[in-house]
């Protein structure tokens, strides 16, 4: 695509050529010669006329005499280096003035070559064609640049170039709309600085050690202290410069839809609290947490009194919208990140309270059962209350590397069908003997 543009931008018309020179015979004789190479030529007798001419039709390139009355070569070529429409013209100088000096003064104000007077034709068409090749070098090049300029700016990517140090090096326009900052504001700052790092380490962190080349997930901080989820990938630019492009790719939405799914899978489609997997993941958690603190973890089992003669009597939608409203009085009972309440199965409920002893869980227990009853759920054929009630037991363990999680749920359903079996509606507990206990009890006896 780029040959065939550039292609297209040369055959689009011939090199122009301006021919600049007070001598009538030396005009006639080079703009003969341009004609002949298959230049279009232009030409001006003074220097005011040659700016003029120049910034109406941009020249590929200038023959420009230095010794002219009024504005000689050397001003007429600091004018047209001074204006933004001819800057890029190359100029050739042409003067039977030889001294170094003069030659010197030529390049420094901005000449591209210079060819001593009285001319040879041959060598002016060969410099011509130098000129020409290096400056459509030139052109190609600055217009490949700035079409690439116009990509990574109008790019919906952030972009950065990132040295091996970690440091930015530049930062493209979209980073401004994904992180807040300004592309300027961004150079000189280290890449760790806006990543979100699980070891929270805000020590400087290099490419390498942010894992090398290639995609990761992450978590870019905003400028408002928010973070965005993206997909960071990052690319050596070259083998030796030790420059990476980084290319930010904004996941947001995805992880949001990810994150839903995730969150969907873990509730119970009925009662929209936490599921049994949910439930038991947690607990794994906790108990490891606990263990490491050497904390009680308290476990709260409960079961809806008469279940089955509520759903024989009322039918199963009633039966739905009744576990329903005791989920969530279940629900505002486990109010702190270490609190969960999840459906288990049936009409079969749990709650976990991360750091709380066992008079305490039974407080929150009975809290709980009153809760339920004073929702006043009518239930017309229960032996036990007019209205829905739950039968509740509460066990509570400080957990070490010898126990198991499943002594903590013996025991809990224990206490709950002892609950079930003292007449229902009611809140038992059961301190669960750790196996360290075990291990000091047969050492005392």
């Amino acid at each position: 695509m780029t040959n065939l543009l550039n292609a297209l931008s040369v055959a689009s018309r011939r090199p122009a050529i301006l021919i600049v020179d007070d001598a009538p015979d030396n005009l006639g004789v080079l703009r003969s010669m341009m004609v002949r190479q298959g230049y279009q030529t232009f030409v001006a007798t003074s220097g005011e006329r040659a700016v003029d001419i120049a910034q109406r039709v941009k020249p590929d390139l200038i023959l420009l005499d230095v010794v002219m009355p009024g504005i000689d070569g050397l001003e007429a070529c600091r004018r047209l280096k001074a204006h933004p429409a001819t800057a890029r013209i190359p100029v050739i100088f042409m003067s039977a003035r030889g001294e170094t000096d003069d030659i010197v003064a030529g390049f420094d104000i901005g000449a591209a070559d210079y060819i001593p007077k009285p001319l040879r034709m041959e060598e002016v068409c060969a410099r011509v064609r130098a000129q020409l090749r290096l400056s459509n070098g030139t052109r190609t090049q600055r217009e490949q640049a700035d079409r690439l300029r116009m990509i990574v700016n109008s790019m919906d990517q952030g972009l950065l170039i990132v040295e091996r140090s970690g440091r930015i090096q530049y930062a493209n326009p979209a980073c401004d709309r994904y992180l807040g900052h300004a592309p300027e504001q961004l150079v000189g700052r280290l890449l760790s600085d806006l990543l979100s790092l699980e070891d929270g380490a805000d020590v400087p962190i290099g490419i390498e050690e942010l894992g090398g080349h290639g995609t990761r997930e992450v978590l870019i901080r905003q400028r408002d202290g928010g973070l965005r989820a993206m997909d960071l990938t990052m690319t050596p630019m070259h083998a030796d410069d030790g420059l990476f492009v980084a290319l930010l790719h904004d996941i947001t939405h995805h992880k949001q839809s990810e994150d839903a799914l995730q969150r969907a899978a873990l509730l119970d489609p009925l009662t929209k609290i936490a599921n049994r997997r949910h439930f038991d993941g947690f607990l794994e958690r906790e108990w490891q947490r606990a263990m490491r603190n050497a904390q009680p973890l308290s476990l709260v089992v409960l079961d809806v009194d008469h279940f089955k003669l509520y759903n024989d009597t009322l039918g199963h939608a009633a039966g739905d919208a009744c576990l329903q409203q005791v989920a969530q009085a279940l629900a505002g009972h486990a109010a702190r990140p270490t609190d969960l309440a999840a459906r288990y199965g049936g009409e079969e409920f749990v709650l976990l309270f991360g750091e709380t002893p066992l008079e305490h869980a039974a407080r929150l227990a009975e809290t709980i059962r009153a809760a339920i009853e004073a929702l006043e759920v009518p239930n017309p054929r229960s032996p036990t209350s007019p209205w829905i009630t739950v039968s509740v037991g509460v066990a509570t363990i400080v957990p070490t590397q010898l126990d198991e999680i499943d002594n903590l749920f013996v025991c809990a359903d224990r206490a709950m069908y002892a609950a079930k079996a003292a007449g229902r509606n009611r809140v038992e507990t059961a301190r669960v003997g750790t196996a360290w206990d075990a291990v000091k009890n047969a050492a005392l006896h």
